[in-house]
């Protein structure tokens, strides 16, 4: 159906073995929460002296059989069911828990935890008051909640989108716009999309030493954010 009309497909055994393999993947999925099988990583964000800044949460499953499943072969799934919501959820839950846990500690009560936010999840009807009732019920400060929003999300239903995001600003929370020139970026939107920040797709990143386009492309996105007051971070470095 996806390549249209007038066209021929055949049947393979390899494509009933696939949507099987599918089928399992997802039933076991819908377990994985209850069960306990997924845990966060914390990657570091660090400023240009290396200091420790924050951190994002990154999911992984510990699959009882398969082991280590990573994202990249649940996430795509999970997001074309209901199992996001669920998982989405539990993400917001665990980084909150975490963040209460560090403001005791004055070596991790400035860190901040930004978190990813599945599209399905953000359009919501609920989704605001849901992230009200978890950083109230964990007692966090929200400014230390970082939300993270791809752009062609936020440009899909733009006057859906700046209501909610204004709505999350007003609790506190901050909003970083992820895969930053990968999509369907423009600097109109810029001025009116309530960002506190942009972050850099990792495909200019790892490219800035060999290609001059792509330093060029990243230093035009620094000066930008410095000129019109966003804060910029990139992803994808891997070297000092």
């Amino acid at each position: 159906k996806r390549s249209g009309k007038n066209t021929f497909r055949y049947f393979d055994p390899v494509m009933q073995q696939e949507l099987a393999q599918r089928s399992t993947l997802e039933t076991d999925l819908r377990r994985a929460i209850n069960d306990g099988q997924f845990s966060l990583y914390y990657q570091p964000q660090v400023d240009e002296q290396g200091h420790l800044l924050g951190v994002e949460a990154l999911i992984r499953w510990y699959h009882p059989d398969l082991g280590l499943v990573p994202p990249v072969q649940f996430i795509s799934l999970a997001e074309e069911t209901d199992i996001i919501l669920s998982i989405g959820r539990w993400v917001l839950e665990t980084a909150c828990a975490q963040l209460k846990s560090w403001k005791d500690d004055p070596a991790t009560e400035n860190l901040t935890i930004a978190v990813n936010v599945s599209a399905k999840q953000f359009y919501q009807p609920n989704f605001v008051d849901e992230v009200k009732e978890i950083i109230t019920c964990y007692g966090i400060e929200p400014s230390k909640l970082k939300l993270e929003l791809t752009e062609s999300m936020v440009l899909k239903k733009i006057e859906t989108t700046i209501g909610k995001m204004l709505s999350l600003k007003a609790l506190g929370i901050n909003l970083s716009m992820d895969d930053f020139g990968t999509g369907y970026s423009s600097l109109s939107y810029l001025r009116i999309l309530p960002f506190d920040q942009i972050k850099i797709d990792k495909s200019f990143i790892e490219g800035i030493l060999e290609n001059r386009t792509d330093a060029f492309i990243v230093s035009s996105v620094l000066q930008l954010g410095r000129l019109i007051g966003i804060n910029v971070i990139a992803e994808g470095v891997e070297t000092s």
